[in-house]
């Protein structure tokens, strides 16, 4: 039995904020509640305590054993771009570091002749140089100048800017400049929020660190006031223990307490998306699908991610809007198109979806809550494939609202409101058909090859007719899917990236000083986990490393074997890296070429216990559900009688054939003609392409 006790997943989206509750039993509770954007710590703490009532169920006590977060914070600071007190510090003679960046050109010279570099994260006048200088071995080459160091914190201090980034030349192989300038800045600028790139991301190629810092020194004070203001009301709910565990997801897919967090809050940049993959990834790996596609499927936006073996892929060359972040993230793919995205005339008269949305406020127009223009949603609502209210009947829907709309927009293009509301969606279907081959097919995969797993309030409202789009064979939609992200918080681990250059080629690597190094990390690394409490024998260290062919200019990550470094561990990594490379590129230049080493990492995982996922075993004779009602949806160009199911009167073997729409709270799942369902023994529908 339960003694009240319930670990507490918290996704913040756009729209709403997802919440799940689960007691050492498995016993689940999943709940909604609208997002508020202009403090998100009170949707957080509203949405505990919504739950817990919920899972108390008007008798008993229950109470949190931990909070879990999925936050934005950090992205949404980052995407709004509002850089006006933002700083950077850099060496003498490299001012202009981030105007120069890597000269690339989006798409190649020949179809971006008329490109406009967009403007700079910070402007020029806001970057400072400081005489010092270190050679690429870590070596001081010119000293460090203090009075230039106090001029530009001064200077900083006068013109009121808090956020102040410091990128020094070659400051991964020695921090001590970098050290002496945030000291500098804490004696005349004690209010500024600072962030080193040799704390940040000690790696070399400086543009993509010093943006890496920049990026993290303009998001700190977003992070770090929410995270202040999250923990103050978290602590409202200790009930009397001493501590409550408050952990956030970060982008790498493991949760890290909240005061380290607030020392480094890039590590959140793709917080809620990577819950979301992970969370999908487990569920559909428990059920027998190691290899899937995750669709997170939004009010604002689709996060769509490729899973192989039970593990979404890691990249550190990812994006957040413009800027290149290089920090270990989970490889998302992320296109303006969820439930509340707008639906639009642009200027050569062509209909567009997205990537604007309506959001939480106002929302839709069929929310009733003053939104002007017409979305997903009331394409939706129009065409029958919602319900009348939404969240159990917590949130109502205006169909003669949402027709207005349709109405309007579409007597520009001479179209009637139904016909456009099925152009809305047909676009809509299509760009997330268009990312999933982004990351499939651009990369040599065949989406075929993958089940697909759809989640997210709007997921599964699209899932049906993506699939047959792409020729998908099985759709997996778990049990809750608007909750998916929030249930994924409870199932990872404690995760610390750190990451240091060391440039060796192969024939020439000193075994001793990369052991050396590594240790180095993995001490840094045993040091945090036991600050945050994680008991030694739950404390894993994972070594990896970036290598290349000797005079490329991109780096392949590699694992190394478990052990100290040997003559047969480098063998083995270097065997990896042909291996790698051959999957990755489709050729490899083993026996021809020599392997060159850059950076060496060390992941450490502080592990916990995986929340139990019930189970029900499926029945020997095959069972149709009755279903609930029936009305007119319009699939496939026309209206059709559609038998309209209550998914919690599903059990395990239940048997269905679309045409159909599935109910339950926070989502609805469209099936489409040619679909086949069986429910599974963890309640997942199973959908298979048949026609």
């Amino acid at each position: 039995m339960s003694d009240g006790g319930y670990r507490v997943g918290i996704d913040t989206g756009g729209t709403f904020t997802d919440v799940v509750a689960i007691d050492d039993s498995g016993r689940v509770h999943t709940t909604k509640t609208p997002s508020t954007p202009d403090d998100p710590s009170r949707a957080l703490l509203q949405g505990v305590h919504k739950i817990l009532s919920e899972a108390a169920g008007g008798g008993g006590a229950a109470h949190p054993t931990g909070i879990y977060h999925g936050t934005t914070v950090a992205t949404n600071a980052l995407l709004e771009e509002r850089f006006t007190s933002l700083g950077l510090i850099t060496t003498r003679g490299f001012r202009h570091v981030l105007e120069i960046a890597r000269q690339s050109v989006p798409s190649g010279y020949g179809n971006s002749y008329f490109w406009v570099k967009p403007d700079r994260i910070v402007p020029l006048h806001h970057v400072k140089e400081v005489t010092e200088r270190l050679n690429f071995r870590g070596e001081i080459v010119a000293t460090f100048d203090d009075d230039e160091a106090r001029d530009a914190a001064r200077w900083f201090r006068d013109h009121g800017i808090q956020s102040i980034a410091v990128s020094f030349i070659h400051a991964y192989t020695n921090p001590v400049h970098e050290q002496r300038m945030a000291a500098i800045l804490r004696a005349e600028y004690p209010d500024a929020s600072v962030s080193l790139s040799s704390d940040v991301l000690p790696e070399y190629r400086e543009y993509e660190r010093t943006v890496t810092t920049v990026v993290d020194a303009f998001v700190k004070p977003s992070v770090r006031a929410y995270v202040d203001r999250a923990r103050e009301q978290v602590s409202t709910l200790r009930n009397g223990a001493a501590h409550l565990p408050f952990l956030i997801m970060q982008s790498n897919g493991g949760v890290l307490s909240a005061e380290a967090v607030a020392r480094q809050p890039i590590t959140t940049l793709l917080s809620g998306p990577a819950a979301g993959a992970l969370g999908a990834s487990w569920l559909a790996d428990l059920a027998g699908f190691p290899n899937v596609l995750t669709v997170d499927a939004v009010g604002t936006s689709t996060d769509i991610c490729v899973v192989e073996r039970g593990t979404p892929h890691i990249t550190t060359e990812g994006k957040v809007g413009r800027f290149p972040v290089k920090v270990p993230m989970i490889d998302i793919i992320t296109i303006g198109t969820g439930g509340g995205s707008i639906a639009w005339i642009d200027g050569s008269g062509s209909l567009r979806v997205g990537p604007k949305s309506a959001g939480a406020s106002p929302g839709p127009m069929c929310y009733g809550n003053g939104g002007d223009e017409p979305t997903m949603t009331d394409a939706n609502v129009l065409l029958g494939r919602l319900p009348p209210r939404l969240l159990g009947g917590e949130v109502p829907l205006d169909v003669e609202q949402a027709r207005f709309g349709l109405e309007r927009l579409g007597a520009r293009l001479g179209l009637d409101a139904e016909t456009l509301a099925a152009g809305v969606l047909e676009i809509a279907d299509w760009n997330q058909v268009n990312a999933i081959r982004q990351v499939t097919v651009k990369k040599g995969l065949d989406p075929r090859d993958y089940a697909m797993v759809p989640f997210g309030g709007s997921g599964p409202l699209q899932a049906s007719r993506v699939a047959e789009l792409l020729g998908l064979r099985t759709t997996l939609i778990p049990p809750h899917p608007g909750n998916v992200s929030a249930f994924g918080l409870l199932a990872v681990d404690l995760k610390s990236d750190y990451v240091t250059t060391v440039v060796q080629r192969e024939d020439r690597i000193d075994r001793a000083v990369l052991e050396a190094v590594f240790m180095r990390l993995e001490q840094a690394a045993d040091r945090e986990l036991e600050e945050q409490g994680v008991a030694p024998e739950r404390r894993r260290f994972l070594r990896s490393a970036d290598l290349r062919y000797f005079g490329q200019g991109y780096e392949t990550r590699v694992d190394l074997p478990p052990g100290s470094v040997s003559d047969e561990s480098l063998q083995a990594l270097v065997e990896r890296f042909h291996s790698a490379h051959q999957q990755l590129y489709g050729y490899t230049y083993r026996g021809t070429q020599m392997v060159e080493l850059v950076n060496v990492r060390v992941t450490s995982i502080g592990t916990i216990d995986r929340p139990p996922v019930a189970e029900s075993p499926i029945g020997a004779e095959k069972r149709q559900p009755v279903p609930a009602n029936t009305r007119p949806v319009y699939l496939h160009g026309r209206f059709q009688d559609t038998p309209i199911y209550r998914r919690s009167e599903f059990a395990p073997g239940d048997t269905l054939t679309g045409p159909a729409v599935v109910e339950e709270y926070g989502s609805t799942s469209v099936i489409q003609p040619g679909h086949d369902v069986q429910v599974d023994r963890f309640g997942n529908l199973l959908l298979t392409l048949t026609a």
